[in-house]
């Protein structure tokens, strides 16, 4: 049974919605393209403004800022792992569940992940070297993260603000997740269909290290 089993399907979008969506992935198209050809120092916000044929104050309906707009492909792929979450089996284990929603979201190719998309491996890996991106970054890992803490949580149906078992799953996962990816940003060589092979070590690695670690605390392990 899915975890979402019941629920109402969510409502097409109107035209309004339509124009509003399309709008926000222009001015986030022309601020990753304007960063990668001049730097983020060298970019601003008119400037992102202008290459998507807006005013300044639609940018400002949209965005907080040029990282922010930079980095909006981190998340709406955030947004997309929390609905491939969201419909996992309602009996699966948490950190598993967690896991095949990022399979889920490497594999889907109606709609590729940002990693698919020429250009914005080098724009992660940039994340090294500018502390504002990195900083916007982190706002959107923390927000996305956080809404997963929720889903877990009511998969568990418990209290995350009393119960510490839906922030250790997300906070361990999601930290896998970070890890592969900033080791496939790096990888000069890698293509995108790299980035499964890393995440799968990566887990596995994570269940491998917990797995040898219970057993060393186990006194039984020491008889």
């Amino acid at each position: 049974m899915k975890a979402n089993e019941g629920t109402t399907p969510r409502p097409p979008e109107d035209r309004r919605q339509v124009k509003a969506r399309r709008t926000r992935e222009a001015l986030a198209e022309a601020a990753v393209e304007l960063v990668l050809e001049r730097g983020l120092a060298d970019v601003t916000v008119e400037a992102i403004a202008e290459r998507a044929d807006v005013t300044r104050r639609t940018f400002s309906r949209h965005f907080t800022g040029k990282e922010d707009a930079a980095l909006d492909f981190t998340r709406a792929d955030g947004a997309r792992i929390n609905a491939a979450l969201r419909e996992r089996p309602a009996d699966e284990p948490p950190l598993r569940a967690y896991r095949n929603a990022v399979a889920d979201w490497l594999a889907d190719r109606e709609t590729p992940g940002w990693h698919h998309r020429p250009g914005l491996r080098q724009l992660y890996a940039t994340l090294d070297t500018e502390p504002a991106l990195f900083a916007a970054y982190e706002r959107i890992r923390v927000d996305a993260q956080d809404e997963s803490v929720r889903i877990i949580a009511g998969r568990l149906g418990t209290d995350p603000a009393r119960d510490l078992r839906p922030e250790v799953v997300v906070g361990a996962a999601a930290g896998v997740l970070t890890a592969a990816l900033r080791t496939w940003a790096r990888g000069a060589d890698q293509d995108a269909g790299d980035l499964a092979a890393l995440v799968t070590r990566a887990y596995d690695g994570l269940i491998g290290e917990a797995a040898r670690s219970a057993a060393t605390s186990d006194p039984a392990s020491r008889e």
